[in-house]
């Protein structure tokens, strides 16, 4: 790290470890873990050269598409910054990002990692190659798991994956999807032009694809997942790239339009499982999109936090005003709740990953919990990010300095990977269809006993049986209309609880501060408490 770089004159919080000053991440993870794992390095690298690498390719070195060779051949290829590149190569393999869950690690460490990347770009080539990673090292077979070592950064060449559900026609509604699948041989063939929203389209060396077999049903039951590398087996580009897309954000990952032309695949795992192993994927990438969101709702905190403690006005610093503390405070509240359930999901996942269809209870509350924390974190990501720019002033609303990005980038995060009515959806379909309602109850019962009296987590579980039982008395059409309250409910009661439990736990009258605020504001849907102003500086401080 260059302590003289430049960059610091646009960055508040550049330079500084951001792992080590964020003792909030730092306490969720010994919370579950019962201990912190050393991710000094890592956050040493976030906060400094892989910021200015990502804020870098956002302002000037957007990846581009090379259709053609100097040799005249078609090859589809991008090329990126060499910036953005070694970054790559650090976080696949100094790092490990993506090796923890299988070698030795847990999803605790994976996910803390794509929230201190906090660049969704970034991040989303990390994800999308873990996806590819993780479907073949539960559901692939001999040959298709040789590609693994490479998705997770354990050989010399690194490889990138990919999957690609979304088309034009159906968006979300995979049931829609139109590429088809004929088998040939010992293989299959795919062919349609319709992959829309295709991440690290001409970077992947392997996609997941979901595509419908001839003869199959219609519907998403109709899919299956299919694993299709980049290049055939005559050595020649086995897709094709029509494009990459123009974004206001997440430039640092190609996404473009993909089309199949009798392109060679092999199907993954067991025939007429497909649309269980794709949704099964799909948790996987909105965890991720969970810890991106906050990360980049932390980065925009650090550079709010950092900012007011520079910036003087009506002679004195920004921090030192109530209102300031206020604004701040309010966004590490939001945030910390957020982070809890976040790590509450991720550990429910880390439980049940090894689960496959039909599933056990435990994958379904974790399903359960994705669905919450998706749409929480969203949400979270997009207020935390305003107010940091709010915060900035008209600062904040330039685009040289990376307070404007994080806003912009945060934007994505309730779209990626489904949207809140997505969500909210598919909420009801695992609490209707797999119970998962009754072991949140069971879950959230148990930790509110193990408090004792706390009248605050027994509001939280009331909450919680309210919501159950408004879902349980409605007719369907009703239960859609109020299912994004439902997912907020739930989500800000589980939140509380576990903050509760974190403080007690931990001993830490930081955390139970925090929980009593986060509970009041989003549980009680009243103003903070007259001793929160006495307080606000010693919750929200990171020095």
């Amino acid at each position: 790290m260059d302590s003289e770089n430049a960059y610091r004159r646009l960055s508040s919080s550049y330079g500084r470890n951001h792992f080590e000053i964020d003792r909030p991440l730092q306490s969720t993870l010994e919370y579950f873990l019962g201990k912190v794992p050393d991710l000094s390095a890592l956050g040493a690298f976030a906060g400094a050269d892989l910021y200015e690498t990502a804020d870098h390719v956002d302002k000037s070195v957007h990846p581009k598409l090379i259709v053609w060779s100097i040799d005249g051949e078609r090859v589809d290829d991008i090329w990126m910054a060499p910036s953005e590149r070694h970054a790559l190569q650090r976080l696949f393999k100094e790092f490990g990002v993506n090796r923890f869950p299988y070698r030795g690690g847990t999803w605790f460490e994976h996910y803390a990692g794509i929230y201190l990347v906090s660049d969704p770009g970034i991040g989303c080539i990390l994800t999308v190659t873990n996806q590819t990673a993780y479907a073949l090292f539960k559901y692939g077979d001999a040959r298709q798991k040789e590609a693994f070592p490479s998705l997770v950064g354990e050989t010399d060449q690194l490889r990138f994956g990919a999957t690609w559900f979304t088309e034009l026609q159906g968006g979300s509604d995979l049931g829609a999807n139109l590429v088809e699948a004929r088998p040939e041989g010992s293989g299959w063939r795919l062919d349609g032009d319709t992959k829309y929203f295709a991440s690290n389209a001409g970077l992947a060396d392997f996609a997941l694809v979901t595509a419908r077999p001839e003869g199959a049903p219609p519907g998403a039951k109709g899919l299956e997942l299919f694993l299709v590398p980049k290049l055939d087996s005559a050595g020649k580009r086995n897709f094709s790239v029509r494009r990459l897309k123009e974004k206001s954000g997440t430039v640092s990952v190609p996404t473009g339009e993909v089309e199949f032309k009798s392109s060679e695949a092999s199907l993954l795992g067991e025939r007429g499982k497909g649309i269980y192993y794709t949704m099964e994927n799909l948790m996987v990438s909105r965890l991720a999109n969970s810890a991106s969101a906050l990360g980049i709702a932390r980065k925009s905190m650090l550079e709010a936090y950092y900012y007011a403690q520079k910036r003087k006005a009506f002679g004195k610093a920004l921090i030192d005003h109530p209102l300031v503390q206020r604004d701040l405070l309010d966004m590490e509240v939001q945030l910390e709740g957020a982070l809890a359930l976040t790590f509450k999901a991720i550990e429910q996942f880390q439980k049940s990953w090894t689960s496959k269809p039909p599933y056990n209870d435990t994958y379904h509350y974790a399903r359960l919990l994705t669905h919450i924390a998706k749409n929480i974190t969203a949400d979270t990501a997009s207020s935390v990010t305003r107010t940091a720019m709010e915060l900035h002033g008209g600062l904040g609303f330039l685009s040289e300095y990376p307070v404007e990005r994080l806003h912009r980038e945060a934007l994505i995060m309730p779209i990626w990977e489904g949207p809140s009515n997505i969500q909210a959806l598919d909420m009801l379909e695992a609490m209707a269809k797999k119970g998962a309602h009754n072991s949140l109850l069971k879950d959230m019962e148990t930790l509110v006993l193990s408090l004792g009296g706390d009248e605050t987590a027994k509001l939280a579980l009331r909450k919680i049986e309210g919501a159950l039982e408004d879902v349980a008395s409605r007719g369907e059409a009703e239960a859609q209309f109020y299912a994004k309250d439902t997912l907020d409910i739930l989500g800000h009661a589980v939140a509380s609880i576990v903050l509760i439990d974190m403080g007690r736990k931990l001993k830490s009258s930081r955390s139970t501060g925090i929980a009593r605020l986060y509970a009041t504001g989003y549980l009680e849907g009243k103003p903070h408490p007259a001793d929160a102003l006495r307080d606000a500086k010693a919750l929200i401080k990171f020095d």
